[in-house]
């Protein structure tokens, strides 16, 4: 999560199972390189506060005096080992100093009394409106317990949350039940804010498959699920990744339009088009251009989204902007793809996003053959802003010396092969 933030935003964590570790193991992280900002809408134990390069307790800004290095927690007063909230006066005034500073600020917005899983009361949990992005945790070391007090705060609100009766043993889909339930886990977030799933404690192989499933369904409400362990520091993230298939050029090279040749029966934008939804693409656009109608109605019966590109003549970054533009902001990567490469297998696709899960690198392409960059090549959401700056006849290669690039080996030559002229075609066919 730390290597997208790059300055000021505003984290609300709310849920159980690792919540203080993740934040103070984020602010960790952006503090080696800046600084960072930690407050709390609820209580904290006394204990927090030596995780700190400094504490300070306000009751309004002129309390106020922040370094411009390290972790600073800002509370209000100590009362009985724990500290009160901060109060809406110094929120706000933390909010434009970390804006003004370019930093993160990161708030714990309830408690769960160090337990793995909770359920929020009715005063829970306390998000500020102005949050950008929301955390929401679960510990999966619950799993397989009953669901009782000792494991799950507030086990009588998440059994009616949930569905799953006292005593029970607590299971996967009751957790992602709870997180989804609109009293849940999505409880008080900010229609505008970007939502986060952490599911900690996934601390062997079985745990982190269990986690890979129910991420794939929380996917459905949330943004972006992240699965592991804070305490190993393994994750993998979890998130939509778009599929941006480019068929919008005039073939001028080729004579013909190369989106509507045949491959193994299937015009090639069709093939294309099959292969990113059987990859786990979402959504999958696809920009359209010359002889738009022909190209989509090669498409019809798919789930896909067409973009109309009337800017197509003026080259490629055209309908890379237009793709990019089309997305809901929920995708956290896009793969691009070429309408003259039906031969790209599903696997290269799998092998890219899986790769990006657990590393998130800015852009990652394959390597084949005497370490020859091939297509396809998928950019990370924090490019987008790069891409949609591009003109004229330029494709992602044109932001390649704004972003560390990196390379995902692969052993098929298959993927160095595109249309350009007839005899391309033909290889293409001797394939089949």
């Amino acid at each position: 999560m730390s290597s997208r933030i790059g300055g000021f935003e505003v984290f609300s964590f709310v849920g159980a199972g690792g919540k203080t570790t993740a934040i103070f193991q984020l602010a960790r992280q952006i503090a080696g390189r800046n600084s960072a900002i930690i407050t709390s809408t609820t209580h904290l134990g006394v204990w927090q506060i030596p995780l700190t390069d400094q504490h300070i307790i306000a009751n309004r800004p002129n309390d106020i005096q922040l370094p411009t290095e390290g972790v600073t927690l800002v509370t209000g007063e100590i009362e009985n080992d724990r500290t009160k909230p901060a109060n809406e006066t110094v929120l706000n005034w933390l909010r434009e100093y970390a804006k003004s500073h370019n930093i993160p600020l990161l708030i714990e917005a309830d408690g769960s009394r160090q337990k793995p899983l909770k359920a929020p009361a009715a005063h829970e949990p306390s998000i500020p409106e102005f949050t950008d992005t929301v955390v929401v945790l679960a510990g999966l070391s619950v799993l397989g317990k009953p669901l009782t007090d000792k494991y799950v705060h507030r086990a009588e609100l998440f059994s009616q949350l949930s569905g799953l009766q006292p005593n029970q043993t607590v299971t996967a889909d009751a957790v992602t039940r709870m997180i989804a339930h609109p009293q849940g886990g999505l409880k008080n977030i900010p229609a505008h804010a970007r939502r986060i799933v952490l599911l900690n404690q996934a601390d062997t192989p079985e745990l982190q498959s269990i986690g890979g499933g129910m991420a794939r369904e929380l996917l459905a409400y949330f943004d972006s699920v992240i699965v592991g362990s804070l305490e190993s520091a393994s994750l993998q993230v979890f998130e939509r990744t778009a599929g941006i298939i480019l068929a919008a050029g005039e073939s001028t090279r080729f004579g013909a339009p190369k989106q509507l040749l045949d491959w193994k029966g299937k015009p090639f934008v069709r093939q294309v088009a099959e292969t990113a939804l059987q990859a786990g693409l979402w959504p999958v656009v696809v920009v359209t251009g010359f002889r738009a109608t022909d190209v989509e109605s090669a498409l019809n019966g798919l789930p896909v989204n067409i973009v109309r590109n009337p800017e197509y003549q003026q080259g490629q970054s055209t309908s890379i902007r237009a793709g990019i533009e089309s997305l809901s902001g929920k995708a956290g990567a896009a793969v691009f793809l070429l309408a003259d490469q039906p031969q790209i297998p599903v696997d290269v696709i799998r092998a890219l996003v899986e790769s990006h899960g657990q590393n998130m690198q800015a852009i990652l392409a394959p390597l084949v053959l005497e370490n020859r960059r091939a297509n396809p090549v998928l950019f990370d959401r924090d490019t987008f802003p790069d891409l949609m700056q591009l003109t004229g006849d330029v494709g992602g290669r044109g932001i390649f010396d704004k972003h560390r690039v990196e390379y995902l080996p692969w052993h098929d030559e298959i993927l160095l092969l595109d249309v350009d002229k007839p005899e391309d075609y033909q290889k293409l066919k001797e394939l089949e």
